[in-house]
């Protein structure tokens, strides 16, 4: 019996040959991933780092790809098996698509093993689209493509209180509990936030929540009053016209200039 092929969703062999031609042109496909804004990092089956963009090396200092490919093995690395968990490094190794989401990017590491020359930002979160690419039954490389979601600069424990905010937007905004988390008073807390991040603490909160507003009314199956319910807030009043003064336009506006885009 003659071995069959599995049919795998990203199976460049299943295409046709002047594309297969285009995507097995793998020095091609890393000028064409050079150039792309997005950061995308590619390994090769065992987890070593075959290839990183212009755009990943930008954005986290590093001053040349040869500090990570070749030398830098994702499936054998602790820190990120402590994050994300050893199941999510085998599924991207065993042939299956999926997102990280929320991925809190371990940029003190980077630093302390001397990839990255310097600390370019002090946190992050980020979205990771994981595409593994096969040729037939053979398991090419996996593609990994980052979307950065939240980024703080400047002093850790201001830092510290944003990821927190981020986190905990659902609960009601309490400046004595923020600002005792990082063990300053709340009057100084409110004047070291805002001259580092450019607006007070609950401004910073209330952005927080419009913006998560904004994601749900992207769901079509609810309703402008139950969007803004699922954040917590009214879609009237206060916050109804928060939401017009920092996106620019009324929340029924803004859904149909997302539907129509």
């Amino acid at each position: 019996m003659e071995g069959t092929t599995m049919n795998h969703p990203n199976d460049i062999s299943k295409l046709s040959e002047p594309f297969q031609a285009l995507i097995g042109n793998q020095g091609l496909n890393y000028q064409l991933y050079d150039l792309l804004p997005v950061p995308i990092e590619i390994f090769a089956p065992d987890g070593t780092a075959i290839f990183i963009n212009r755009a990943a090396l930008e954005l986290n200092n590093i001053p040349d790809a040869s500090f990570i490919v070749g030398r830098y093995n994702v499936r054998y690395d602790p820190v990120c098996l402590e994050i994300c968990g050893q199941e999510a490094v085998d599924r991207a190794f065993r042939g299956e698509s999926f997102t990280i989401s929320d991925f809190p990017a371990p940029i003190q590491d980077v630093v302390d093993r001397g990839v990255a020359v310097e600390k370019p930002w002090e946190a992050a979160t980020m979205d990771i689209f994981i595409l593994p690419i096969w040729e037939g039954d053979s398991f090419i490389c996996t593609v990994f493509f980052f979307t950065v979601k939240n980024m703080y600069k400047g002093r850790a424990d201001i830092v510290k209180t944003q990821e927190y905010m981020d986190q905990h937007w659902r609960d009601e905004f309490d400046l004595d509990k923020i600002a005792q988390s990082v063990s300053l008073s709340s009057r100084h807390f409110r004047r070291i936030f805002k001259e580092v991040v450019g607006c007070t603490p609950f401004e910073y909160y209330q952005r927080v929540k419009i913006e998560k507003v904004q994601e749900k009314l992207l769901d079509g199956n609810l309703s402008i009053d139950q969007a803004f319910a699922a954040c917590g807030v009214a879609s009237r009043g206060a916050y109804y016209r928060l939401f017009k003064e920092i996106v620019g336009v009324s929340p029924s506006k803004f859904r149909k200039g997302v539907c129509k885009g």
